[in-house]
């Protein structure tokens, strides 16, 4: 009966959360940063061009076209425009004739303009994200559209939840655990069912990303890092006028969300581990069990360690590229705060994989032990 409630309880939810959060928040968002439209629109003739060879990418060119399109959305919708398109380092869009892209439309002092924005994309993303489900749906059926709902779960509380509540300048540290624990609860519950398994999985996953949280707080207070030193956190310095955020506390926040994912995945691991050990060898001691688990997990923390260090050094590839290129000094590039927050990422994350071992491991024990004294008692 459980196993049936529980998803509809998470579907219900979800819509919830994506029906009343708009409504409940809508004071904590700021209003239209920007004054044009963006529309879909198409290239109908290349009018003339001025065009080169771009010397350093390969495939691009640097120049300018004078284009017609008309505007396919909107309410400007029908309309047609004459748009110069500039192609430089930075905004490097080839327009040929029938090409739909994304324009942007203005109106000052009577007059409407149009530029061309971007390329369409949101295309190729759902027609991705579609082989992504069908993909899950075939490998993983029942199970895999359990792991499909957790996911949409996460993304539905991260989105209308923890962004808003930071909006409103609730602490983030505090916020971010509880949400990311009730994240692991629902989706452990919602793929792993309720059973001692996934108890001590839940168990060990919030103690592992608070020990990660915690530690990358300390050593950024320490190191004098903050939400300002992150991707686009100096942005944010322009929003925060209008609002409450604290943005010191993003740090804290982002080293907890991309941790959560290999600390999850860990502490299912030592928990079925020690629980399928025991179902084979239920005469096994505490302490028998424990040392197995302990040898488990460090193949298992090995792989996972690795795993996470290497996520945050795909995401920094381009800042490494670029110590390389300007022959950076060790004292130069290590005091960087850009290398110092992956570091503290990488290092912080690790920790509370390695934590969340030991951790899992005695909570799974201690369930059992439980279990067969509850057993004992009843025969």
């Amino acid at each position: 009966m459980k196993k049936v409630i529980l998803p509809i309880v998470v579907v219900l939810s979800i819509l919830l959360m994506g029906i009343y959060s708009p409504k409940l928040t809508k004071q904590y968002r700021g209003g239209q940063v920007f004054s044009q439209e963006f529309v879909e629109g198409v290239v109908t003739e290349v009018i003339s061009e001025n065009l080169m060879y771009d010397p350093i990418m390969k495939g691009k060119y640097r120049g300018n076209q004078t284009l017609n399109v008309e505007i396919l959305e909107g309410k400007d919708k029908g309309k047609k425009f004459q748009v110069h398109n500039s192609l430089s380092a930075l905004h490097n869009v080839y327009a040929t004739e029938g090409l739909k892209a994304i324009f942007t439309i203005r109106e000052s002092e009577g007059k409407t303009t149009a530029w061309l924005y971007n390329l369409k994309r949101d295309r190729a993303i759902y027609f991705l994200g579609a082989i992504f489900i069908g993909a899950v749906l075939i490998l993983g059926k029942m199970k895999g559209l359990k792991s499909l709902l957790a996911l949409v779960f996460t993304g539905s509380v991260i989105i209308y939840i923890l962004r808003p509540l930071l909006f409103k300048g609730v602490d983030p540290i505090s916020t971010s655990i509880v949400l990311s624990s009730l994240i692991t609860i629902v989706s452990f519950l919602l793929i792993g069912g309720f059973d001692r398994k996934t108890y001590s999985a839940i168990i060990g996953t919030i103690s592992g990303i608070t020990i990660a949280g915690l530690i990358s707080y300390s050593f950024g207070h320490i190191m004098n890092l903050s939400g300002l030193n992150l991707s686009e956190g100096q942005q944010l310095l322009y929003i925060t006028r209008d609002f409450k955020l604290k943005i010191e506390g993003l740090l804290f926040v982002s080293i907890l969300i991309a941790s959560l994912g290999a600390v999850m995945d860990v502490a299912m691991s030592i928990s079925s581990s020690v629980n399928e050990i025991h179902q084979h060898k239920p005469n096994l001691s505490s302490r028998e069990l424990f040392h197995s688990a302990m040898s488990i997990g460090k193949d298992i923390v090995g792989t996972m360690i690795n795993t996470l260090i290497l996520a945050f050094a795909g995401g920094s590839l381009p800042l490494m590229m670029m110590i390389w290129g300007y022959g950076m000094v060790y004292q130069q590039f290590i005091n960087i705060p850009a290398i110092a927050i992956e570091i503290v990422n990488a290092l912080a994350g690790s920790i509370g994989i390695i934590a969340t071992v030991p951790v899992t491991a005695v909570v799974s024990i201690l369930l059992i032990k439980k279990e067969r004294e509850e057993t004992n008692e009843n025969n």
